[in-house]
């Protein structure tokens, strides 16, 4: 008897088994290019680049009308949109992805949706679609395509909020009124989906409704019929592949094995001319920096003005980091995430096969830098994008004992990157480390 109970229980349990393990490796396969990409840049560009306000915040909590919110549309025009310079620039800054707002909280779309009239094309000054140009010019440049889309819709007069104090209605009362903005949400976008294919979603908003309120799960699946390798944010409830933590770096490693911190130049995502609180280039690097060595991707943003050109200080910010990215490109794309911080005090990522050890160095070191407890024999250490090769020296290490010591590493000062250098350890093998705490050794 107890054998037909196992012999029943690995009838049931084994297919399942099976098919989470080809689940996990469908999603491995179809995050991969994701994963190596590192770099992505986000684009907040909507009506509130006119007057230079947050984004469809400034109405939600009363700071301006809502009709004198859009009263905007007559200055978004477009007139001096160039995507192919807005693509080459994001190409430049060694992004390998750009993830454009759609459409955000307050309803306004950047294409030629057949839903509403509030867009670019039927209401705004620009009188054409300028989300299809810039779609085509990443698909030209193969870098991967990612669509923002907001799940509420403020200004949308049968959906339930309008702003902080004011409800149009509750789902419970008015069910047939929740459908017509699902039917409405759901429409565009099966047009993104069709017209654009886009590699990436990035959702947002969706605090507002629960997972089946949203018809979250119908939403996953009707992108992947289309899509099946379509990747989506955290930001639709249940249903995304990736965490997305917002402004500030994560101080411990996030849980999630894939994660993205999206980030503004400034304490803008929108244009806003008076806001000129911009991180310098190196510490845009320094977090990157941080942010690569825990595995996870930096979607760093920038607000392009109503005409359609980009605030020379986010120009200048990509170049500086193109510059940086580009030289150090073997150290970032394709790279894992490093080694704990007690072993090196500061950022690091490893190869694919973890036998290539990446130390990035912030500032002067003062003529030379530590790893402690790396049990590999070291065959080479080389400065990424410059090709000098370094010395280096293990001090601590005796014949009786397993720790192997403290390795010094000379690094002289025409090797430094004005920004920050990179070191690259070639390893006897995958990274191994030392970690057991410390013995105390008593001779008698």
């Amino acid at each position: 008897m107890k054998k037909l109970i196992v012999a029943i229980t690995l009838l049931v349990f084994l297919p399942m088994n099976s098919q989470t393990q080809d689940s996990v490796a469908r999603k491995e396969k179809k995050m991969q290019w994701f994963k190596d990409a590192k770099l992505g840049i986000f684009i907040h560009w909507g009506l509130y680049a006119v007057d230079g306000i947050d984004e469809s915040w400034s109405f939600f909590n009363g700071y301006i009308s809502h009709k004198d919110y859009l009263k905007q549309t007559k200055g978004f025009s477009a007139k001096k949109y160039d995507p192919k310079a807005w693509v080459q620039l994001i190409k430049e800054s060694g992004a390998r992805y750009s993830v454009i707002t759609s459409k955000h909280h307050d309803g306004f779309a950047l294409w030629n949706t057949k839903f509403g009239q509030l867009n670019a094309i039927k209401g705004s000054a620009a009188k054409k679609d300028v989300l299809t140009p810039f779609v085509n010019e990443l698909r030209k440049n193969q870098l991967k395509v990612g669509i923002y889309y907001s799940l509420p819709d403020w200004s949308y007069a049968d959906y339930t909020h309008f702003t902080r104090d004011s409800i149009r209605y509750t789902i419970e009362e008015q069910p047939n009124r929740w459908q017509k903005f699902l039917n409405y949400y759901q429409g565009q976008l099966k047009e993104l989906s069709e017209n654009y294919n886009p590699d990436l979603y990035w959702f947002d908003g969706d605090w507002e409704h629960n997972s089946e309120e949203w018809e979250a799960p119908k939403v996953r699946q009707m992108l992947l019929d289309k899509n099946p390798n379509t990747i989506l944010n955290s930001r639709l409830r249940d249903q995304g592949d990736y965490a997305t933590p917002e402004q500030g770096m994560p101080i411990t490693k996030p849980k999630s094995k894939f994660w993205e911190l999206c980030m503004t130049m400034n304490n803008s995502w929108g244009f806003q001319k008076n806001d000129n609180d911009y991180k310098t280039t190196g510490q845009i690097i320094g977090i990157f920096s941080d942010v690569i060595a825990n595995g996870g991707n930096l979607l760093l943003d920038i607000g392009p003005k109503a005409d359609g050109t980009i605030p020379k200080e986010q120009v200048d910010i990509l170049k500086g980091l193109g510059r940086w990215t580009g030289k150090h490109q073997e150290a970032i794309n394709g790279t894992v995430a490093g080694i704990p911080k007690e072993h090196f005090y500061g950022p690091t990522t490893l190869s694919k096969d973890r036998s290539i050890l990446y130390l990035f160095v912030k500032g002067d070191p003062k003529g030379e830098v530590v790893v402690r407890g790396l049990k590999n024999k070291i065959n080479r250490i080389w400065v990424v994008g410059q090709g000098s090769k370094l010395s280096h020296k293990v001090v601590g290490k005796v014949y009786w004992s397993h720790y192997p010591g403290i390795t010094y590493i000379n690094v002289p000062d025409h090797v430094l990157d004005e920004e920050m250098t990179v070191l690259a350890l070639l390893l006897d093998g995958k990274v191994d480390l030392y970690r057991e705490d410390g013995a105390v050794i008593e001779s008698n």
